[in-house]
């Protein structure tokens, strides 16, 4: 029965993510679109622009590298719905570089740069509807495979036989949970703990694979999913919907009518409304902590790199390189702080949900 909680929350938080992976704008998105076009020779030899946010948003292919010119990148499935047209799909090789393919194209600048666009009957450029395998989205069934393959086979193990001998896989595995569980989900939730453990530990290992599938710098990691506001957006708004839907009536009376003096409640209802508003900031943190700090640290590492070059064109190569050894040793470290970062995000975001859906099982008192 714990089987299937786990296996039906998992589920429902990987077919949210999905969906709004590829279809909310992300900010590194935003933010790319809004820095302004290279009007240097600088800039022309070497665009730190393009770089960073190349590898920070999300593509609909994965880059590896470049020889003598000509791009090294695996293609993903590319999946749209023409207003006018019906369905599409192709790989987005198809479409890469500035070709195009069905009259769909990749933008560049504009509304929608970086998303695939087509031109209507009526000469304007307009969004397809778009479920593509973007890079975040491949990302995103990836590490669902992989925890499917890691806890499932554990699972079943553990209900054919509770008493048998684990492997060192499993025992780590074991340990982590024991930890998270009475350590973390019991303290905040007390003896409701095992109703929320399913989708709680489910929460810190999503997290915490993806944080470290994002620090891996090949294929097929490398995604940034987790510094993408989209998935943070999902994540949090479970935790608001299950700390709300799930809390006792004493929670909603504490919000909507709480033990303050009249003059705060009536005749205008200034502490019920503050308390309304409080129940949406605590998602809101947890979207923003997580994405902030994921979506910096790779930003930071990107940039410590992005200086080699850019110091080896404006002052040349000697210089380029003696930065270089600076720029290396403060990626390894961030690098390094990143590794915590992964374990310490996936825990701080799995307790403040553990807080928050303790804080609204409030049971009746004197």
């Amino acid at each position: 029965m714990r089987l299937k909680q786990y296996i039906l929350t998992f589920v429902a938080v990987i077919l949210a993510c999905t969906v709004y992976a590829d279809n909310v704008t992300t900010v590194a998105d935003s933010i790319q679109t809004a820095v302004p076009e290279k009007t240097t020779d600088t800039e022309e030899a070497f665009n730190a622009k393009d770089v960073i946010f190349s590898h920070i948003g999300d593509a609909y292919e994965y880059h590896i590298t470049e020889i003598n010119g000509h791009p090294i990148s695996v293609p993903l499935l590319v999946i749209v719905k023409s207003a006018e047209r019906g369905w599409f799909a192709f790989c987005s090789n198809k479409v890469a570089h500035g070709q195009k393919y069905e009259g769909f194209y990749i933008q560049k600048g504009g509304d929608y740069d970086g998303k695939i666009v087509e031109v209507n009957s009526e000469g304007q450029v307009v969004r397809p509807f778009d479920i593509s395998i973007t890079r975040n989205v491949f990302a995103l069934l990836l590490s669902s495979l992989i925890l499917i393959l890691i806890f499932v086979p554990m699972a079943n193990k553990y209900k054919k036989n509770p008493l048998g001998v684990p492997s060192k896989g499993h025992n780590m595995l074991e340990a982590v949970i024991d930890y998270i569980e009475a350590d973390v989900i019991k303290p905040a939730l007390g003896d409701k703990y095992f109703k929320y453990s399913p989708y709680l530990l489910t929460v810190f290992f999503f997290i915490l694979l993806n944080n470290l599938m994002g620090l891996v710098p090949i294929f097929p990691f490398g995604a940034n999913l987790t510094g993408n506001i989209s998935i943070t957006f999902v994540l949090a708004m479970f935790t608001y919907v299950i700390t709300n839907v799930f809390g006792t009536r004493e929670y909603w009376k504490e919000v909507l009518w709480p033990e303050v003096p009249l003059f705060l409640k009536a005749p205008l209802p200034l502490m019920p409304v503050i308390e309304i508003i409080s129940t949406f900031t605590k998602p809101i943190a947890l979207m923003i902590r997580l994405f902030a700090n994921i979506f910096a640290g790779h930003m930071i590492i990107l940039v410590l790199i992005c200086l080699i070059f850019i110091f080896s064109s404006i002052m040349g190569v000697a210089v380029g390189a003696g930065v270089s050894v600076v720029s290396i040793l403060f990626s390894v470290f961030m690098y390094c702080l990143e590794l915590l970062v992964a374990f310490i995000q996936a825990y701080v975001f799995t307790m403040l949900s553990a807080i928050f859906i303790g804080l609204a099982q409030v049971e009746h008192h004197e």
